[in-house]
């Protein structure tokens, strides 16, 4: 659900390219993220290698984009509520 928030370092990024080849044209794999692909070179650490695993994603995937407010601010026990400090 947190994909990319915390960036892999170039080993780890390798790992998940490996991950995602043997896995191409084999299985399926879901991502979810907030993330727009423009800035996968950052949490892949290698512009190249982003590239290479958003190719393998996208070749016979389906986007599916969400819109609207945060499901998780509605259902927040606080949500409407004032928050006092004490």
């Amino acid at each position: 659900d947190e994909f990319g928030y915390v960036p892999f370092d170039i080993d780890g990024a390798r790992l998940l390219y490996q991950i995602i080849t043997g896995s191409y044209e084999r299985r399926s794999i879901i991502f979810t993220t907030n993330i727009e692909f423009s800035k996968w070179g950052t949490i892949f650490a290698d512009d190249k290698l982003a590239a290479a695993i958003i190719d393998r994603i996208v070749h016979h995937g389906r986007l599916i984009e969400f819109t609207g407010p945060s499901r998780r601010v509605s259902e927040a026990l606080m949500f409407g509520k004032e928050i006092h400090n004490q």
